[in-house]
């Protein structure tokens, strides 16, 4: 299952990603709403988990949580922040979050939330996508496979794949790759694309992912 975070403080964004990723859950980070309403929309997330008090402002998680509920989705939202009055609770269930939890919190409480978070979703984000080549992508067991046979891809494979994958008629260059799958990290080579992208053409023996000279990788058709 992956997970988003929305948290401008890096220890608690490192806390958060270490803590839930040691439960099986893969976890993106942005660190602010600007980058989390990107990132929200681009993938098929199980949980979102959002601040309030982000760069963009005291109320920015608030906010961000309502325009994507305006938007039509329906990812559940869970609330991580110090702001604990009725009146701070009561708006973030009105801006479309579906749990409340104060900082500092205990993360046997943030694990036990998480879990019944999902289970009320049903599995929201277990879908799957066709992909041409008989290929199907199945976004909830972050699984590729054709004729029921797997193609063994890694995390980052899997993720600059489901990238393509989602928004099939654009072109990423290889600055774009990076900011999405290694958001936060730096240090990461362009070049570094360029080995995935042959990686995952040998292991599915298929040109899935389509070379634009000069533009970057697009979602190919296969053949």
């Amino acid at each position: 299952m992956r997970l988003l975070i929305v948290e401008d403080d890096p220890h608690i964004a490192e806390l958060l990603r270490d803590g839930l990723g040691e439960e099986g859950y893969e976890c993106d980070h942005a660190a602010s709403a600007d980058q989390g309403a990107e990132l929200a929309w681009l993938f098929p997330y199980g949980l979102l988990i959002l601040d309030v008090m982000l760069p963009e402002g005291i109320d920015a998680g608030y906010v961000l949580g309502r325009t994507l509920r305006e938007g039509g989705l329906t990812t559940p939202i869970l609330y991580l922040t110090a702001r604990g009055t009725v009146e701070d609770r009561v708006e973030g269930l009105e801006a479309g979050g579906d749990d409340y939890l104060l900082k500092p919190f205990a993360f046997k409480e943030l694990r036990a939330r998480v879990r019944a978070l999902l289970r009320r979703a049903g599995g929201n984000a277990q879908n799957t996508l066709p992909l041409p080549g008989g290929w199907v992508m199945d976004l909830g067991g972050r699984e590729l496979y054709r004729a029921g046979v797997r193609a063994d891809l890694t995390r980052r494979e899997f993720g600059l794949l489901e990238l393509l994958a989602l928004n099939s008629t654009r072109a990423f260059g290889r600055d774009d790759i990076i900011d999405r799958l290694w958001s936060g990290e730096t240090g990461v080579e362009p070049k570094v694309i360029d080995v995935y992208v042959s990686t995952i053409r040998r292991k599915t023996e298929d040109r899935l992912i389509e070379t634009l000279r000069g533009v970057g990788y697009r979602l190919g058709r296969g053949d």
